[in-house]
């Protein structure tokens, strides 16, 4: 029987030395010595006690009031929801074209604007369940198309639609009015008083806004169709990677859903006429 014969210095070196090197590369070791991970933006805003919105003004989602308040039901639905969480809503006003590249920056926590969920924005920015439902509407100018057959009509290159940049109802008006000419504005009021004083012959729009504008200006403007030309739904929009985030945010809308104070506040801005009085109201 051979005896066992004791390793050698050198062996007994290059044994740690192996042994080391395996160690580093475990992945235990890897999670022990690499810098902790940035934490998501719900815990983020915990920990700042801050929720920074962003949102665009469009009627009655966002609206500023004479006194240079935010009001409407974003608003609302934002104030909800930084109450639940136990934090200020801190509200970034930005037209609408910035409002994803302002997400995508980290100077907004959440877009909550209305913002209609679609396949390519999700390609972008991640979506809650939705939380409330739309349609896409057209008013038109009286004096301007009072000699036409029907909405048809409107399909032809003499014709101007007004839309917001970067929207839905942009990308709808091309598709529905592919043969006119299409108008962008930045902002819900431009495209609002171009459509009123005769500089376009249309404007698509969400149906709350289109529907406010006939009301509005009844001599001016008519709302032609008897159902809207698309039905949208739309969500909460964070940054990717964010699932605590998102699963926050779907238990919010469940809950306020089920105690119906989704349903009720949406009622009050698109269906309620006390808030329009309101605003209309001289200081």
């Amino acid at each position: 029987m051979k005896s066992f014969r004791p390793f050698s210095r050198v062996h007994v070196i290059f044994l740690c030395l192996a042994l080391s090197w395996s160690l580093s590369c475990s992945p235990l070791a890897k999670a022990e010595t690499e810098s902790p991970s940035q934490p998501g933006t719900l815990q983020s805003v915990l920990e700042k006690k801050v929720l920074r919105v962003g949102v665009s003004l469009f009627t009655p989602w966002t609206i500023k009031h004479r006194d240079g308040q935010l009001v409407g039901y974003e608003i609302d639905v934002a104030k909800q929801l930084a109450k639940d969480l136990g934090v200020k809503p801190e509200f970034h006003l930005l037209e609408w074209e910035k409002i994803i590249p302002a997400l995508l920056n980290q100077e907004i926590d959440i877009i909550i604007a209305g913002i209609v969920i679609t396949p390519q924005r999700a390609l972008k920015v991640n979506f809650s369940q939705p939380y409330d439902s739309s349609g896409i509407g057209l008013v038109t100018n009286i004096a301007l198309t009072k000699t036409f057959k029907g909405p048809n009509h409107l399909n032809s290159p003499e014709v101007i639609i007004a839309t917001v940049s970067g929207t839905i109802s942009e990308d709808l008006a091309r598709r529905v009015f592919s043969k006119a000419t299409l108008k962008t504005f930045t902002t819900s009021q431009e495209a609002i008083e171009a459509v009123t004083s005769g500089k376009v012959h249309g404007y698509v729009e969400h149906e709350a806004i289109t529907t406010f504008v006939a009301l509005d200006h009844p001599e001016l403007v008519d709302e032609p169709l008897s159902k809207p030309l698309l039905e949208t739904k739309a969500g909460f929009a964070v940054n990717k990677s964010d699932p605590d985030f998102i699963n926050f945010l779907n238990a919010w809308i469940i809950a306020h859903e089920a105690d119906t104070w989704l349903a009720s506040v949406h009622k009050y801005w698109f269906e309620g006429v006390e808030w329009r009085k309101d605003l209309q109201k001289t200081p």
